[in-house]
């Protein structure tokens, strides 16, 4: 049977325009695009693409670029046939990114969460106890005050790297895109003259600096002693708490951010910049002290091991975060000796929480600097984007991801956004449109133009994801409890179908159909920080590329 997978939001008037037909035709189709009064105002013939390896489907393009007026309702028709309805406007997307980023203040912990900045998921404060929690009886004999900070993902436990990568995120966002500073979220600390996500990602900067150790070092995590049923809210969690040992990589992740919020925030708060300075420093110097001490991968009771055992891009990407901040050698002579600094760093996605250097490389390439050779640095950003580019247009539904053998990776939504970040920064360095429009045409992959006909992306589109794997966004469990916020990224497709749910359903799918929208599907549609932030993003590019 035939359809029509389109972005579901809409497109931008002066962007790419395409939608992917599924049909049993080899042969070139009708189409016709029609207006919200049913009036048909484009036509043209489909351009036959094959069987498309990540859904085994056979599929055309239809490419409407075309047709630049604005207006709703527009849907497209071919072999019988017709898409979701969309829009074509110019302000699409920063309502998205709004709702992107107030997603984070419903993951805090240790504070209320009032109804009446977020209407339907107001809660009491959870884990008012992290305040005082002990150490593990292999990670120490003290005791820490680590509260505050986001819940990670769908559990209720707090992760260093997965943190870190995505303050980066965010932080890069906003010192890199357009249009984030003014952003209104509707948080507590509003209209306290500092913009207002620089006021979440504090929230989470704040618990990164409690999870110092005493000797500099960071602990990897702290979480639920053991794991807890769904669904349950955070203030009514009976599970002790417990600090997981240190690591080099959390130790790392902690100096890259610190280093940059010292950087973004000198600014706004001296004081706070120079306590995060400082901390930054103490933890490089620990962790150039102590550098192979790994989270081990069986440490998953209660909550994920979050495990890795090579942290030269961690190294890289602290030492790169401390250069740019303090220009001082010692840093730069780190990053020029550095392996990976002269390495392709863009392989089939470029970056998440386990492999950093590509922030490393980004953020050398767009903040200014002395640093000898940084026209190679930026050189190396367009090769890789041209790379996802290449990809992309090799793509039947336009994703600028391809993993090796079609085994889509955990998580594999953001590794699409993050691969249309490093477009997007080439756009930044080049100027030139072809980057702009695969970041734009990527995005259509999330909002609805899928082998599933299905956004990503909670409250947008006609058809979207909203059941993702919560604790307490658990309304499919528990009709008193509300779906996720609007503008909660699920994670997407995901061949290793770790859960039981998926192996029961999912066994043997191909690519793109890896995917369940229900709760108990943690390996294919839980909810995560580090899932938001490279929406947040690449919604605050597209939002920018109005005109």
């Amino acid at each position: 049977m035939a359809s029509v997978a389109v972005n579901q939001v809409g497109y931008l008037p002066s962007g790419p325009k395409r939608a992917t037909v599924v049909t049993d035709a080899l042969e070139p189709l009708p189409w016709q695009l029609t207006d919200g009064d049913g009036r048909v105002v484009a036509t043209g013939t489909t351009e036959p693409r094959g069987t498309d390896a990540s859904s085994g489907q056979n599929v055309h393009t239809i490419d409407f670029g075309i047709h630049h007026e604005t207006g709703t309702g527009y849907a497209l028709t071919a072999d019988g046939a017709t898409s979701r309805p969309f829009t074509i406007g110019a302000g699409l997307y920063r309502p998205l990114l709004t709702d992107a980023m107030k997603f984070f203040y419903c993951q805090r912990s240790g504070i209320e969460i009032r109804d009446e900045l977020r209407p339907g998921y107001g809660r009491p404060a959870g884990h008012l106890s992290d305040s005082d929690v002990p150490c593990a009886p292999d990670a120490g004999d003290y005791r820490l005050d680590v509260r505050g900070g986001w819940y990670d993902a769908g559990d209720q436990g707090k992760y260093v790297v997965n943190a870190g990568i995505t303050v980066w995120q965010l932080l890069h966002a906003f010192e890199h895109r357009g249009g984030v500073d003014d952003l209104a979220l509707d948080i507590p600390e509003s209209g306290n003259g500092i913009p207002d996500l620089l006021n979440e990602v504090r929230w989470e900067l704040d618990f990164l600096l409690r999870m110092q150790a005493p000797d500099g070092m960071a602990h990897h995590k702290m979480h639920d002693s053991e794991w807890i049923g769904l669904p349950t809210l955070p203030h009514l969690n009976p599970r002790p708490r417990v600090l997981r040992p240190v690591s080099t990589a959390a130790t790392l992740n902690l100096a890259a951010v610190a280093a940059q919020g010292a950087r973004i925030f000198r600014k706004y708060d001296a004081d706070y910049a120079d306590l995060l300075l400082a901390a930054a420093r103490t933890a490089y110097t620990a962790a150039e002290t102590n550098p192979i001490r790994y989270a081990p991968v069986d440490d998953a009771t209660g909550g994920g091991p979050y495990d890795d055992d090579d942290v030269r891009d961690e190294f890289y990407w602290a030492a790169a975060e401390l250069y740019l901040t303090t220009a001082e050698q010692q840093y730069a002579d780190a990053v020029l000796a550095s392996p990976l600094h002269t390495a392709d760093v863009f392989g089939p996605y470029a970056f998440d929480w386990a492999a950093t250097a590509a922030a490393a490389r980004l953020d050398l390439a767009l903040t200014p600097s002395e640093l000898p050779g940084r026209d190679d640095v930026r050189a190396s950003v367009i090769a890789g984007a041209d790379r996802y580019l290449a990809v992309q247009r090799a793509h039947p539904y336009a994703v600028a991801y391809a993993p090796p053998g079609n085994q889509w990776d955990w998580g594999s939504n953001s590794m699409v956004l993050n691969n249309l970040v490093v477009l997007a920064v080439a756009h930044d360095l080049t100027g030139e449109a072809r980057y702009r429009d695969g970041v734009l045409e990527g995005l259509d992959y999330i909002l609805g133009r899928n082998a599933l006909n299905l956004s990503y992306v909670t409250g947008y589109g006609t058809d979207f994801a909203k059941n993702q794997h919560s604790r307490w966004y658990a309304h499919q469990l528990d009709p008193s409890l509300p779906h996720p916020p609007k503008g909660t990224l699920a994670g997407g497709p995901n061949s290793g179908l770790q859960d039981e749910l998926a192996q029961a359903r999912l066994a043997g799918c191909v690519g793109q159909f890896c995917y369940l929208d229900d709760i108990e599907s943690w390996s294919t549609n839980e909810l995560t920080i580090n899932w938001n932030a490279p929406l947040v993003w690449v919604a605050a590019f597209a939002a920018e590329s109005n005109s």
